[in-house]
């Protein structure tokens, strides 16, 4: 029997939209956004959201949905999802929830605990910290409390390492531990996943030829927008993989040959902070190795024979 939601997950530019938009089309189903940042309207180009022409093909849902001076937790993005695959369900259409945003997958299936309010005072002293002591010296001290956090958290990321440390410091209780309770938000019986992982040589020459490919697409002119609105340097689509090199380059800090070989390399970086995040949290996921889109179908297929007419 098919299952009502399939789970699509991967690294950045290794396929994942084009398999969701291949498997909707088949099955009649309907695409839900599983990537925190192509939820925001701001960046279509520069997050890879679906064109409008691939939108047309098939119902896709919380892509570009979200103002980039709204920042979205894990927690709003499973709320605002949870209706709509129960939506889609009512519908009687398969969802195909596609993405590489790995939290999002492990609060459908394991579960996301409520995490208790943190007061405005310790959020703010978390923050002050993290500013007086630099990253290095943050990161350590919440890696003695909060190992796993530490670990997974990207160099750079104030936001996610502040967070850590207030919910610690608020409920003397570490952030991974209380992401690792709660019941998973899908039944067992619901759903099936997938992980691509092609390999890394092929992954790394799509993240390349992509970000060239956005550059002569206008994603300039994306990203100077953004600036435009000065926004929080801390809110999620503001951390966006390339807004700071292609901005660097916007304020004529660096030249765009420069800003694209810096920005290529960041992308890089993520795919393999993705691939080794799936590696660990999604073990059991049946994976597709294939360095193209047709081959990653066939894959698909050969797992799922019941799709083959």
């Amino acid at each position: 029997m098919e299952p009502r939601i399939w789970l699509i997950a991967g690294p950045t530019a290794s396929g994942k939209s084009a398999l969701a938009l291949r498997l909707a089309k088949t099955v009649g189903g309907e695409i839900v956004n599983a990537d925190s940042m192509q939820l925001y309207a701001d960046l279509r180009l520069l997050t890879a959201r679906p064109s409008p022409d691939e939108e047309t093909c098939a119902p896709h849902h919380l892509f570009g949905t979200v103002d980039a001076a709204d920042g979205w937790s894990v927690g709003r993005w499973l709320r605002a999802a949870l209706p709509m695959l129960d939506a889609i369900a009512a519908r009687g259409r398969p969802a195909i929830v596609a993405g590489g945003t790995g939290l999002y997958f492990k609060a459908l299936t394991q579960g996301l605990a409520e995490i208790p309010q943190v007061s405005a005072e310790v959020r703010a002293q978390a923050g002050d910290d993290y500013d007086r002591m630099g990253e290095m010296d943050f990161r350590g001290r919440l890696g003695a409390v909060d190992p796993a956090a530490a670990a997974r958290i990207a160099p750079g990321d104030r936001q996610r390492l502040v967070r850590a440390w207030e919910v610690f410091a608020a409920t003397e209780t570490p952030l991974s531990d209380w992401q690792s309770t709660g019941q998973p938000a899908l039944a067992a019986n619901t759903w099936r996943a997938v992980g691509l992982e092609p390999p890394r040589a092929a992954l790394y020459a799509r993240c390349d030829a992509r970000l060239a490919g956005m550059v002569e697409a206008g994603v300039l002119d994306e990203v100077r927008s953004l600036m435009a609105r000065n926004l929080d340097a801390d809110l999620p689509l503001m951390k966006a993989v390339g807004v700071r090199e292609l901005s660097a380059h916007l304020r004529g800090e660096t030249t765009l040959p420069e800003a694209l070989t810096a920005a290529q390399q960041q992308t890089r970086n993520y795919a393999k902070r993705q691939t080794t995040w799936m590696r660990g949290q999604m073990a059991g996921w049946p994976r597709l190795d294939a360095a193209d889109t047709d081959g990653q179908w066939r894959q698909f297929l050969a797992l799922n024979p019941a799709l083959t007419p």
